[in-house]
């Protein structure tokens, strides 16, 4: 359950398909083969079938979509978000709570007719945004997709529901086609990044990642009901012992972005994958461990923050 007292901007909805789109579409397909779509940079000719340190190839493989009611309030609305749910994921976490879909491949290859159709379908269902959640991997499919089904009706926000171990230059890409950023800030430390999730670099990468988001989008920005229209939003889990440096995390948030950066604390992690085998992530956080962060979020003036009621 996510708890929030907040008052963010109240906005218009505007939505435009940016003119140069096709031209994007084909740099993002340049970045695939050799593969540089991510910063692990692993070079696998993807557009030649060759899969890639994602688990990935040519094309997008799609677990599930759906209408889904458990994101942050902004998201979720009174409607639900459009969630498309893509296999495969360019980080290896080890307590990964959807490995058999990010690590263990479980979905269906979809064409980018197939995807821009699911996300046509899910705005009849009445949905406030399209949903990507693990999209960085599959990034050209996800656009060209979008710019197929926006010339078929498709009117909503875009969601880029990620892990937050992104590539400026395609980030970069982007700007003007998401409408709201959803990226994780996992860690602090590069030694825990490494050997929790197989990205060393993740602290650096990350940091940039959410300022380049921070400057396409700004803060968050919501309809005249309440419901996110556009701007970014941080998500932290925190992990037991203090691997995910959460007091860090969010002085960084605090103080390179803005206090007033909504941040969703999440007190909901549980052993998965192959944590309950590693001593210091085999058992959930304490309220101990919670209230820390929380008060650490408090002495630092952030007040956008959604917090949940541990178990």
């Amino acid at each position: 359950m996510f708890v929030l007292i907040y008052s963010a901007v109240r906005v218009p909805v505007i939505f435009f398909m940016p003119p140069n789109f096709p031209s994007i579409i084909s740099s993002l397909y340049e970045l695939m083969s050799p593969c540089s779509l991510c910063p692990h940079n692993c070079k696998a000719e993807r557009l030649r079938g060759v899969v890639g340190r994602c688990k990935s190839g040519a094309l997008a493989r799609v677990a599930s979509y759906n209408v889904h009611n458990g994101e942050e309030p902004p998201i979720s609305g009174t409607r639900g978000s459009g969630t498309i749910f893509f296999s495969g994921c360019n980080l290896s976490c080890v307590f990964c709570q959807n490995y058999p879909i990010s690590q263990l491949g479980h979905g269906k290859v979809v064409n980018a007719q197939q995807l821009a159709d699911m996300m046509l379908e899910l705005q009849e269902k009445g949905v406030h945004n399209i949903n990507f959640v693990t999209p960085t991997h599959v990034l050209p499919m996800i656009v060209e997709s979008v710019y197929i089904a926006k010339q078929s009706g498709l009117t909503l926000p875009l969601v880029y529901n990620c892990g937050g171990y992104e590539s400026l230059t395609a980030l970069k890409l982007l700007d003007g086609i998401i409408d709201i950023y959803l990226p994780d800030i996992k860690y602090a430390d590069t030694v825990k990044a490494e050997k929790y999730s197989q990205a060393p670099d993740y602290p650096e990468v990350n940091r940039a990642a959410l300022k380049e988001m921070f400057r396409q989008v700004g803060g968050l920005r919501l309809d005249e009901n309440g419901i996110g229209v556009g701007g970014l939003i941080i998500r932290h889990l925190v992990l037991p012992n203090g691997i995910s440096g959460s007091v860090k995390a969010l002085e960084f948030i605090a103080r390179e972005l803005s206090p007033e950066t909504f941040v969703s604390i999440m007190g909901q992690y549980h052993t998965a994958n192959k944590s309950d085998k590693i001593p210091e992530l085999a058992r959930p956080i304490t309220s101990k461990e919670y209230s820390l962060v929380i008060d650490a979020a408090e002495n630092l003036g952030m007040k956008n923050c959604w917090i949940q009621e541990l178990e």
